[in-house]
């Protein structure tokens, strides 16, 4: 007890307090922008960091980490452009909300159950993580693979409407990420000669052609009027529910909330996986799936609580084991050894102080991402008024500068506009994008932990059935096949 009292009391102090609340309104502005991300805001403040105190530092870089992850969620919901992978699943109802008048409400639902997923997440993190990480630690590739194809499965209940069409763009985004260098043995695959491909696509520009820059043409397909904008009506409130539909809510969000924790843990999968996965459960568990699309916040609670709940399951494993569970929790990492401490099992005993000072660090910063959100939310639905024309050409420039940022290529650029036109020509017939981005997230995780399971068990798939956690996911995902299928078939005959 003395030492979580000392950890919070080393960051109630004037600068670092102010370093929370800048990194914090920092990552929100990093989250919002089409192209940019919490793991880009990360790593432009990480060098800003090298002369401060390890507390201070962390105290920024947590900040700018819960505003990245959360400000998503504006651009998902006012423009159907998901600031971050995280939010990918927050356009699908968020979008429709805001184009029915209804943006206001979207946003205080979204900002308020990404508090709640962080602080649930938060509680995790302080009392559980020790237990959860020695548990994920057990799991190898056999685990690993099951629980891919298992999340590779929910792709049937992120397709509204035709589920062979939703299988071949799930097809087609393994596809796409097989391009490159092989995970193992390092040969490089579908080239054809373009050494820029040698690292594959990376997600960033594919995510942002399919939803972005498709989501401009299909606008500009429709035809811009060159008016001031419409004036919408909305409403504002601190948690954007009734008492009634916040019970309503309860085993969505805390089923979400899990899930997000659950999948943060294991290191490599992130919340552009979980969101996704927490919508197709939230979809496949309501009474009515039917109206998943059209603009409920059922939608926008699961996407919400399990992308922010992500954050503090990602914590687990840097601040236990030493194993980052994402690519930011990666560079915080950088950041804990550039200060000469030493992350692993004997942290919470070498460094008590630092780590619950961290923890108090995500206590301050999700408060502050929850006021400042609120706060600026009527700032936020300005956006909805600025004309078209004014409003797709400057959405264009972000995400060019966003994606040109990443990696300083201009092939990014283009890689993002051929994307573009991909997806806005798979909309036009019918095709689903998120069932293009799962397949791509979720492919290097399958094949490089079939290839290591197999060279484990030099060639045998058996291994892969006889683990009791890879058994289970794969039986799981072997049900969820036969139930989508048959579910489908029963839809056919009415």
């Amino acid at each position: 007890m003395n030492t979580i009292i000392a950890g919070f009391a080393s960051i109630m102090n004037p600068l670092c307090l102010g370093l929370i609340i800048l990194g914090t309104a920092a990552g929100i502005i990093f989250g919002a922008l089409p192209g940019l991300t919490a793991a880009m805001g990360v790593a432009l403040f990480l060098p800003l960091t090298f002369s401060a105190e390890p507390i201070q530092a962390l105290c920024l870089l947590m900040g700018v980490y819960i505003g990245g992850i959360s400000g998503g969620l504006i651009s998902a919901i006012l423009l159907k452009i998901p600031g971050t992978p995280s939010s990918i699943a927050t356009t699908f109802d968020g979008g429709p909300m805001a184009e029915r008048g209804e943006a206001g409400k979207a946003l205080s639902v979204g900002v308020f159950y990404s508090f709640l997923g962080t602080f649930l997440s938060l509680g995790a993190l302080v009392f559980i993580a020790p237990s959860l990480a020695k548990l994920t630690i057990k799991f190898g590739p056999f685990e690993y693979f099951g629980i891919g194809v298992f999340s590779l499965t929910m792709v049937g209940s992120l397709v509204s409407g035709s589920v062979v069409k939703g299988l071949a763009s799930c097809v087609l985004g393994l596809c796409l990420a097989l391009v490159g260098s092989a995970p193992i043995s390092g040969a490089l695959r579908y080239t054809f000669g373009f050494y820029e491909l040698d690292i594959g696509f990376e997600l960033l520009p594919v995510l942002v052609g399919l939803f972005a820059i498709s989501e401009v043409l299909q606008t500009a397909a429709k035809g811009i009027k060159a008016d001031n904008g419409t004036v919408r009506k909305y409403r504002i409130s601190p948690a954007g529910v009734s008492l009634r539909e916040f019970k309503e809510q309860l085993v969505n969000f805390f089923r979400s909330a899990l899930i997000g924790i659950g999948i943060g843990i294991l290191p490599g999968i992130g919340g552009g996986t979980s969101n996704m996965i927490a919508y197709a459960a939230a979809r496949n568990q309501s009474k009515h799936p039917e109206k998943f699309g059209t603009g409920i916040i059922d939608g926008i609670i699961a996407s919400e609580a399990s992308n922010n709940a992500s954050v503090g399951g990602a914590l687990i494993p840097l601040m236990t084991l030493g194993i980052p569970g994402d690519t930011v929790t990666a560079m915080l990492l950088g950041a804990l050894m550039l200060h000469g401490i030493s992350v692993g099992p004997l942290l919470f005993k070498s460094n008590g102080v630092l780590v619950y000072g961290i923890f108090a660090a995500v206590l301050v910063a999700t408060i502050a991402m929850y006021v400042i959100e609120l706060a600026g939310m009527r700032l936020f639905v300005k956006i909805l008024n600025v004309p078209r024309y004014i409003l797709l050409p400057v959405i264009t420039i972000l995400c060019c500068v966003g994606t040109y940022g990443a990696n300083n290529r201009i092939f990014d650029i283009a890689t993002a506009l051929v994307f573009g036109i991909i997806g806005f020509l798979m909309q036009k017939f019918g095709f689903s994008l998120s069932a293009v981005i799962l397949g791509f997230i979720l492919e290097p995780i399958i094949e490089t932990n079939l290839i290591r399971g197999l060279m484990f068990s030099e060639g045998s798939f058996i291994p892969f059935l006889t683990s009791p956690i890879a058994a289970l996911f794969l039986a799981v995902a072997v049900l969820s096949v036969v139930f989508t299928i048959h579910k489908e078939w029963k839809r056919g005959e009415r």
